[in-house]
């Protein structure tokens, strides 16, 4: 594979890790109903996500896919980042951004919200049975 072959394919796989990241951060919390093993990879995701996008903090998959841009010769993504570039505007309206984001948010607490009553009612069910075990 030439070089430049090698810099698009680093390019466009970053593009779906940060699309699965995003995807993640908004529902991985619901994952976490399922795979209860995953609260803290989705609490340090939603930390993260949430932080850059309040607080402005650059994410290092957007540097990585500018930087695949540029070594063959496209320009790197704007400096407004990934989510201005590929989201807003194509998959929603730029206006409806800060709803997008607040739903997105009030997911991720119900989703959570969830994931509680759920690890509760389990702990009680397991409690309430003979030697601790769940079924007969």
């Amino acid at each position: 594979m030439g070089s430049a072959a090698f810099y698009r394919v680093v390019a466009d796989a970053t593009v779906v890790v940060h699309l699965a990241f995003i995807l993640y951060v908004a529902a991985g919390g619901f994952l976490a109903w399922r795979l209860p093993r995953t609260i803290g990879l989705h609490i340090a995701a939603v930390a993260w996500g949430f932080t850059g996008l309040l607080v402005g903090i650059d994410c290092p998959l957007t540097h990585l896919e500018s930087w695949a841009r540029v070594q063959v010769g496209q320009a790197p993504l704007p400096s407004s980042g990934f989510i201005d570039h590929y989201l807003t505007g194509v998959l929603y309206p730029e206006s409806t951004a800060g709803a997008i984001q607040i739903s997105v948010a009030l997911g991720v607490v119900l989703s959570w919200a969830g994931y509680g009553i759920l690890r509760v009612r389990t702990r009680s069910t397991f409690a309430h049975t003979p030697s601790g075990h769940v079924g007969s």
